[in-house]
């Protein structure tokens, strides 16, 4: 008998543990379609910005007051209503199509941090049709100002007004760089977050020294950027209510039985899709099959959470202990081996 792979994410059932997040593949209907081909097992919609409805907004606003002191016949300066329809029109009817189209749950993605209005939107995703939220907090604070308290506040009101506003299940992907982690998850589990999703990953700019231009710089994840995510979820799991996440690294199906066996009830991937192709997915769901099978595990519950820091025969591992046995276990290499295998 084959393994179930069945797994519970913020209370979908889902046929197996891999799931595409947010990224340019779901940016249209047809790239939904292919991805549920591929053997997705549910969608996370592209990012609708925070700052996109802020701007949509001030359009408007320009709009309809830039004529309020001139003559009445000024009425027919007015754009056409569809020239400054405000809000995600387009986003909206992307989810509902979705919905008619394909079979697999879609989740709807809400990029912000600041509490406010725009959260509202959340209401529409639901009413659009979406199975679940995404609230992707992506915060840079640069104001030295706004201290830790200050940052954790914004995240956490911002999910309260989500919450508000909507009765489908709601997942925050949330950074790394809180001063406690695992203290923010718990504030986060309790003010409402069926899900946490880790981590966010930050693009960094770059800077163009021909041009003297800040540029845009976007850096595919590896495997190994899985390991922060890998090990918080393995810290996490068993101490809050909220359902893990692993999104940034997960490439393989090596990467999705580690992040299951942390305590993760999905692993979310783009980049290797990216990369690959939409196939990959099934290719990626196919070697976790075969694995479990091998092992003679008869589902992916079985091993979900086995090795976190819960259930781990060495606890210490995940925590200090394991930092300073890393250290001690490099050696000089006389060869020069690895400095050259660096330089690969």
């Amino acid at each position: 008998m084959s393994p179930d792979l069945t797994t519970e994410y913020l209370g979908l059932r889902l046929a197996h543990p891999v799931v595409p997040s947010a990224s340019p593949l779901s940016n249209t209907l047809d790239g939904i379609r292919r991805l549920e081909d591929a053997g997705a097992s549910a969608v996370v919609m592209h990012s609708l910005f925070e700052e996109q409805l802020v701007l949509e907004s001030d359009q408007l606003d320009h709009y309809l007051s830039y004529f309020t002191e001139a003559f009445a016949e000024a009425l027919d300066w007015f754009p056409e209503q569809a020239e400054y329809r405000v809000g995600p029109d387009e986003y909206l009817d992307k989810i509902r199509r979705a919905k008619e189209s394909v079979g697999i749950p879609i989740i709807g993605s809400l990029n912000g941090v600041t509490p406010g209005g725009w959260t509202s939107y959340a209401k529409a995703m639901e009413q659009a049709g979406a199975d679940a939220l995404e609230l992707n907090i992506y915060h840079i604070p640069t104001d030295p100002a706004q201290d830790g308290a200050y940052v954790e506040g914004l995240a956490l009101d911002t999910l309260r007004d989500v919450r508000a506003e909507v009765s489908i299940p709601v997942a925050v992907k949330l950074s790394p760089f809180y001063s406690s982690t695992s203290s923010m998850c718990q504030r986060l589990s309790e003010a409402g977050a069926n899900g946490l999703v880790l981590f966010n990953r930050f693009y960094q700019p770059d800077l163009d020294l021909e041009a003297l231009e800040v540029v845009p710089n976007l850096t595919l994840s590896r495997s190994e950027d899985m390991r922060l995510p890998l090990r918080w979820t393995a810290l996490l799991y068993g101490r809050i209510s909220a359902d893990l996440a692993i999104t940034s690294g997960v490439h393989t199906p090596e990467d999705v039985i580690k992040g299951l066996m942390a305590g993760a009830k999905v692993t979310m991937m783009a980049s290797e899709l990216l990369q690959q192709g939409t196939a990959r997915l099934g290719q990626v769901v196919e070697g976790v099959n075969r694995w479990l099978e091998e092992r003679e595990y008869e589902s992916v519950r079985q091993m979900q959470g086995s090795m976190s820091q819960a259930k781990s025969g060495n606890p210490v591992a995940f925590e200090r202990a394991n930092y300073m046995r890393v250290l001690q276990s490099w050696h000089p290499d006389p060869a020069g081996q690895l400095y050259r295998e660096m330089l690969r």
